[in-house]
């Protein structure tokens, strides 16, 4: 395609055309470009680098060329490429075992055109001729002629699948499938709109037919790898197990701590292992091994301690929304686990995780399909969504002012994290002694950070709950405000939310498109003790509130105790992964009715501020509640809330209703205000009765 004289931009594409070819050894892809060089940002393009699974094939580069002003230079007459094998990702603890060809092309210039062509084996060693793959085009293209090819030889047809975004740009003839066009038009992803828009302009194909045959074709291989020899050393640790331990769930969590302690991870794709499984006996022999390896141990395991068991493929990455609507690939899935059945309930293993990670009768993080593998085949299984039960992030702060409002007080700060970042957090604190971690975070945080010193530092990690639980004990300058008069003010940390954005799309995008929200819940809970020479009935605080935006909930709750302390507990969480376009129109039309204020404390000598914590008790920091597996971050049963403006005959009047009534439907309330002064019906007696000093 001729260049344009008006043409902008980093650079401008004269061709590029992509060609996957599937044959009965396997499939071969041919990439073949020119690039008009526009910019002096872009001759980084002249940074050449073609990498290939050594296990499928070898690479053959028909051509690299440089026309410039009606003259052609070969490139490869005077450079050659360099073999490396990189493993860039070793301190992931991968290897994969691709090899790069790296060429750094000399004397590129700004207006020249950089052609280049090769074609690299890209079916999986594994899988040897069932082909399976993609073909896409990004959602805003550069400038150009832009082909992509699929063919194939007699007999090796494979199931196709193209989306509503490329339909436009495709053209059918004998074995061929051709997608593509000069100056493709951009087309966004719907804004906020959940992951599976976002395969909109990414054309599938594969052989397997559906999912059951997925399911079994990698149950051959699994099965297969887990199968233990008469000799075998597994069967002396599974008879060991069974000896030591009495019961199958017992048995089953020592099997899976055995592969969780014994064998460290070790991502391989060495030879054909991206899809192909490691055998249980190689796997304990060399005492590493990756999710497939460490599940084969596990499934020969449990097999001998007679537990029904069976791997599960499933997305890690998040890539399985949708999953159900696109052609059968085992492209899909980036993992795999072990799922057990014993004495009537399923528990999911996985034996990648640290130890503390038990089994549980729940998935380890948030799947929406999952892929069990059976010799018959089994379909693809969707898994039900469910709110976070617990927050997966929370932080508990203990404030002693009892010494005044002019001087440093002692702190307790204590951190909770549970899922991945809570095992992250876990193999990193667990691996120091109770010294090092201590020197550590007294070098990070004295004189910073609000902290003055630094006195002890504990850690430890809560198996019931899945908690990560980090806690530091020092002094620091509490933040207190002098408002003159003797009156003093201080913001809560953590007791504030900024308000959601607005979700609107521009025009051109999908309307009918839901909006995401990704799973969450935090919670943040702080105790102020007051100072020792203030009267208690002259401390008060500002709002509490319930509000409900888009699916996620806000929940801020405080109250003042006999025993001369404030708490406040401020809790968010999603409750729905995704809403219509009518309940976020709903939503933005009241935006302006957030509570985004700090969470308050106030202290006015001579004045009596009304009794409160009418609403739902609220714990002090230092009680085992907030580490334990009922911690009160939102709204209980019990508690109230305010409605205005919900009786048409009477707009201005205000409504006290149980919280538990409120749902997030398109016909609720349009405003929910919570007066923290206000107590619920006289049959529903406060559970806090602050005495006025």
């Amino acid at each position: 395609m001729a260049v344009p004289e008006d043409a902008t931009g980093l650079m401008f594409v004269r061709r590029i055309d992509s060609q996957v070819h599937l044959t009965e050894s396997g499939q071969q892809t041919f990439n073949g470009q020119m690039i008009r060089i526009l910019h002096s940002q872009a001759l980084s393009m002249g940074n050449v680098a073609i990498a290939w699974n050594p296990a499928a094939g070898s690479p053959t580069v028909h051509r690299l060329l440089i026309h410039r002003d009606g003259e052609v230079i070969d490139v490869l007459k005077d450079t050659t490429f360099e073999i490396l094998r990189r493993e860039d990702q070793l301190e992931q603890a991968i290897l994969d075992g691709t090899l790069t060809a790296t060429l750094r092309v000399p004397d590129l210039r700004v207006g020249d055109d950089l052609e280049l062509a090769y074609t690299i084996p890209s079916h999986d060693p594994t899988l040897g001729s069932t082909s399976l793959g993609f073909l896409a085009i990004a959602d805003s293209p550069p400038e150009g002629r832009i082909r992509l090819r699929l063919t194939w030889e007699d007999g090796q047809e494979p199931y196709v699948q193209i989306p509503n975004g490329l339909k436009p740009l495709e053209q059918r003839q004998d074995r061929m499938i051709v997608i593509g066009g000069d100056n493709i038009a951009a087309q966004a992803v719907p804004k906020d709109a959940p992951p599976r828009y976002d395969f909109n302009r990414m054309a599938q194909f594969s052989d397997f037919a559906d999912w059951q045959a997925v399911s079994a074709r990698f149950h051959e291989m699994f099965s297969k790898s887990s199968t233990l020899s008469p000799d075998s050393p597994i069967r002396k640790e599974a008879q060991r197990i069974a000896a030591a331990h009495e019961g199958q769930r017992a048995q089953a969590e020592a099997a899976l701590d055995l592969v969780q302690q014994q064998v460290r991870y070790v991502y391989v794709g060495l030879n054909g292992g991206n899809f192909q499984p490691a055998s249980a006996e190689e796997t304990w022999a060399r005492r590493y091994g990756d999710c497939k390896g460490k599940t084969t141990l596990l499934l020969a395991l449990l097999g001998e301690l007679g537990i029904d068991a069976q791997a599960v493929l499933v997305s890690n990455a998040g890539l399985d929304d949708g999953l159900d609507e696109r052609i059968a690939s085992p492209t899909s899935f980036d993992h795999v686990l072990v799922r057990a059945t014993i004495e009537g309930r399923q528990y999911w293993l996985d034996g990648t995780l640290p130890h503390v990670a038990d089994m549980r009768e729940e998935p380890p993080t948030t799947y929406r399909f999952v892929l069990p593998l059976s010799q018959q085949g089994e379909d693809l299984e969707p898994v039900d969504w469910q709110p976070f039960a617990l927050p997966q992030e929370m932080s508990l702060y203990e404030l002693d002012a009892r010494g005044g409002f002019e001087e440093p007080g002692p702190i307790v700060v204590t951190s909770i994290k549970r899922g991945y970042e809570g095992y992250g957090e876990y193999l990193g604190l667990s691996a120091l002694t109770a010294n090092q971690l201590e020197q550590q975070l007294r070098n990070a945080l004295t004189g910073g950070s609000g902290w003055n010193t630094v006195d002890e530092v504990s850690y430890r990690y809560d198996r019931e709950t899945q908690a990560s639980i980090l806690t530091i004990r020092g002094t620091s300058e509490h933040d207190w405000e002098d408002d003159g008069d003797g009156a003093y003010s201080m913001s809560l940390p953590g007791g504030g939310f900024s308000p959601p954005s607005r979700r609107r799309r521009p025009q051109d995008q999908n309307p009918d498109a839901p909006y995401y929200n990704s799973p969450d819940f935090t919670c943040h809970v702080t105790t102020v003790r007051l100072p020792e020479d203030t009267k208690l009935k002259s401390w008060s605080y500002n709002t509490v509130f319930f509000q409900r935006y888009f699916g996620r909930t806000y929940y801020r709750m405080m109250e003042r105790r006999d025993d001369r302390t404030l708490r406040m507990v401020r809790g968010f969480r999603t409750e729905d992964t995704e809403i219509s376009p009518a309940i976020a129109a709903r939503d933005n039309q009241r935006i302006d009715d957030f509570d985004n204020s700090k969470a308050n404390i106030y202290y006015e000598p001579g004045q009596d501020a009304k009794r409160s914590g009418i609403f739902r008790p609220v714990p002090a920091t230092f009680e085992d509640v907030w580490q334990g597996p009922q911690a009160p971050c939102l709204p209980g049963p019990t508690a109230y809330i305010e409605v205005e403006g919900n009786d048409p005959a009477h707009p201005d009047a205000v409504q006290v209703i149980p919280l538990r009534k409120v749902e997030d439907k398109e016909d609720a309330p349009p405003a929910l205000r919570i007066s923290p002064m206000r107590r619920p019906p006289e049959d529903e007696s406060s559970e806090d009765e602050s005495s006025e000093e």
